[in-house]
């Protein structure tokens, strides 16, 4: 059955419906590109039919983009010959061709977009001549390939930056971040909002009005918004370069194919895209983020860390244990995703306190259009406060979310197993103790584990399943089957000090404390830690945590670790600053001060680490870079070798979603593939050798880069995905 079916009304206007045969989604392939081009060179030759509307046949949207497997087939071209390269070109060239043949035959197109619209789907709709979206707020359009190390392929930075001017459009494609119907509106992107069930009727109106429609940048004299040499350009182009850096090739080739097209008639545009299309394709930053954020993410969001064993079944009820941030958060969180959740805590007040996060939630989507009050009041309704844990006796899962202590953590379980039983999964979320220890106080230990959600959970997508050493694989399953139903990506830690997301993330602030020490500027250290494309420098990380907070679970980690724990000069650094009531910007102190709505660094800093090195020079940037990245990585291949993660995928996913390790990298497994096994060795070696042991890479690694071997072996961002 073919992707894209024809069929002519009563008044010759063409219905084409996009229903992707076997797929959840509608997606692009080629051959369904070669079923679209047959269908508009039929409709450009038969006089009667007076234009064509295409409309989706799913109901969960328009078209999500580019099919994946043929996307990973694409990249693996990476180095190869000129003749392959030629041939990616041309297989990928193939969308615009299309899109140009619906633009210019000479018949009104429009695009029917009732869900869904992103990717090649979007830019389908853009090479239409009118686009008729529904008025829906939960509706997202655009173009995200940046979001995945590539640019739009299919004539969007082309058309884009025709609609919006350069200065308007450069943000949009860079950023990729999707927009709402009214948004795409107001920008120009869409032409025609409708109520839902009106969007076909609306087109063929369209339709039949017109005459001979001409795409505004086909006409004589068009005139790009904002001109082609105006200072806008090299404003959105100075902009760009200063948010993403050297680090986001994606980023960089939508630029100069914005800068270079709209120079140029718009059939030598596309091809000149197209060109940047395939040379972002071949680059490792492309293919490391195509295997994590389009393989192994969506992968892992479906359930793949789940065991084989054990009964897939959907939970109705939970029970959460402590209603402060993390389990206010959390309840809110199941009663999003239709699972209803008793909030327990010491008193009914108290209880109450933690569903008035959700309140003021769903109060927050009310007033931007997000969700109907009626939707809010259903989720609100999900949630009961209480102060009886009685109430938990009907609940299928229990998440206990009290104070990090073993004793507290140890009273409220079996406070709720009294009246919940002990065959029930019971999970704690806890980021540093070990559930091992805690699972002491369940008479079952295989029905506990941990599940280390992240703040603020209704945003955060991660959710960090820990396996103790009893812990069964059907309870495991039924934690996984629980993270996926919530909407959110599960990976899998094994119990050990920190489990893997903590410890990780750890070191990017323990080694901005050591610059620190070292003699660097703080602000430097912070503008070196958002060059290697963090979001936030170390020390500003560290005042948004909480000094305070890292303080107690640096305590936490000498319990633990014993003798093991060796002081740090970062400890020094943390104790002198919680010894002057420095707790971060809570109480707005920490490394900087802040007051008055403005930020600067601390004068007491200077006077325990005066600052010894004032200019960074390029190639000291570039090591310092080095420094933050390698140790986080090294960590990383650390857990992977004692058996903390068992599979790569999750210690890249974990990363990214975590705690915003660099996209560019595809995560910390995949930047030390970019960087290849035996260099990051090396280099590693002479980090450790100028900065401390901390660098020094496991045996594992060692023995990987001396046999030639990698984490994900050949190109394998086809397994990633499975």
């Amino acid at each position: 059955m073919p992707d894209f079916t024809m069929t002519v009304d009563a008044e010759f206007v063409a219905i084409i419906r996009f229903d992707a045969i076997g797929r959840t989604m509608n997606t692009l392939t080629a051959a369904g590109w070669d079923e679209l081009a047959t269908l508009v060179a039929r409709i450009a030759a038969e006089p009667a039919i007076r234009g064509a509307a295409i409309v989706s046949g799913k109901t969960n949207g328009f078209c999500a983009g580019a099919d994946l497997d043929e996307m990973i087939e694409y990249a693996g071209v990476a180095s190869a010959s000129p003749a392959a390269r030629q041939a990616a070109y041309d297989g990928l060239f193939r969308a615009n061709r299309v899109a140009r043949a619906i633009e210019t035959c000479g018949k009104p197109f429009a695009a029917v977009i009732d869900g869904l619209a992103l990717g090649g789907g979007f830019e389908l709709a853009l090479a239409c001549h009118h686009r008729v979206a529904t008025d829906d707020p939960s509706l997202r359009l655009g173009l995200p390939e940046a979001t995945i190390g590539l640019l739009p392929g299919g004539g969007g930075t082309q058309r884009v930056a025709r609609l919006l001017g350069v200065a308007r459009a450069l943000p949009l494609l860079t950023g990729g971040k999707p927009v709402a119907p009214r948004d795409a509106l107001a920008l120009g992107l869409v032409d025609a909002l409708t109520p839902t069930g009106g969007e076909l009727a609306a087109a063929r109106r369209w339709i039949l009005a017109q005459g001979d429609p001409v795409a505004p940048w086909d006409r004589p004299g068009f005139v790009l918004p904002g001109g082609v040499d105006g200072i806008e350009i090299v404003d959105a182009v100075a902009k760009v370069a200063a948010t993403w850096g050297s680090h986001y090739t994606a980023q960089t080739n939508i630029v100069r194919a914005v800068r270079e097209g709209v120079r140029v008639p718009m059939d030598a545009a596309i091809e000149l895209e197209t060109h940047y299309f395939v040379d972002t394709l071949q680059t490792p930053q492309a293919k490391a983020m195509i295997r994590t954020l389009f393989g192994s993410h969506p992968a892992l969001r479906k359930g793949a860390a789940r065991p084989a064993s054990g009964e897939r079944r959907a939970v109705r009820r939970v029970g959460v244990l402590g209603a402060g941030m993390m389990g206010a958060g959390i309840g809110y969180a199941l009663a999003s995703a239709g699972i209803d959740s008793v909030l327990v805590d010491v008193s009914l007040a108290v209880a109450e306190k933690g569903k008035d996060y959700a309140r003021g939630a769903v109060d927050r989507q009310v007033a931007r259009g997000l969700i109907a009050r009626g939707t809010a009041e259903a989720i609100l309704a999900r949630i009961t406060p209480t102060s009886d844990y009685a109430a938990v006796s009907s609940v299928e899962v229990l998440i206990e979310t009290v104070f990090e202590d073993v004793a507290v953590k140890a009273e409220a379980t079996g406070k709720a197993l009294a009246h919940a039983g002990a065959d029930i999964l019971f999970a704690s979320n806890t980021s540093t103790l070990p559930i091992g220890r805690l699972a002491q106080a369940h008479p079952r230990p295989e029905n506990f584990l941990g599940m280390h959600f992240h703040s603020p959970v209704d945003r955060m997508e991660l959710v960090e399943v820990v396996r103790g050493a009893a812990t069964g694989e059907g309870a495991l399953a039924r934690a996984v089957e629980l993270v996926r139903q919530m909407g959110k990506t599960a990976i899998i830690a094994n119990d050990s000090p920190f489990f893997y997301t903590s410890r990780v993330f750890d070191t990017y602030i323990r080694e901005g404390m050591e610059m620190l020490v070292d003699g660097f500027a703080p602000d430097t250290i912070d503008r070196i830690g958002r060059l290697t494309g963090m979001p936030r420098g170390p020390l500003e990380l560290t005042d948004d945590v909480a000094i305070d907070l890292v303080d107690r679970i640096a305590g936490q980690r000498r319990l633990l670790l014993g003798a093991e724990a060796e002081r740090r000069r970062s400890d020094d650094v943390v104790d002198m600053l919680v010894a002057a009531g420095r707790f971060g910007r809570k109480n707005g102190k920490g490394f900087y001060d802040y007051t008055d709505g403005t930020k600067r660094v601390w004068d007491g800093l200077a006077a325990t680490w005066p600052v010894r090195t004032p200019e960074v020079t390029s190639e000291l940037s570039d090591e310092l870079q080095r420094r933050f990245l390698h140790r986080q990585a090294v960590e990383a291949a650390r857990c992977l070798a004692e058996g903390v993660l068992k599979d790569p995928r999750h210690a890249d996913v974990g990363a990214i979603l975590g705690w915003n390790f660099p996209r560019w990298t595809g995560g910390p497994v995949s930047y030390i593939e970019q960087v290849g096994v035996a260099r990051f060795v090396t280099e590693c070696d002479a980090l450790s050798l100028r900065w401390g042991d901390r660098f020094l890479p496991p045996e594992a690694l060692r023995r990987m880069a001396a046999s030639g071997n990698i984490f994900y072996p050949a190109l394998s961002l086809r397994r990633a995905a499975a």
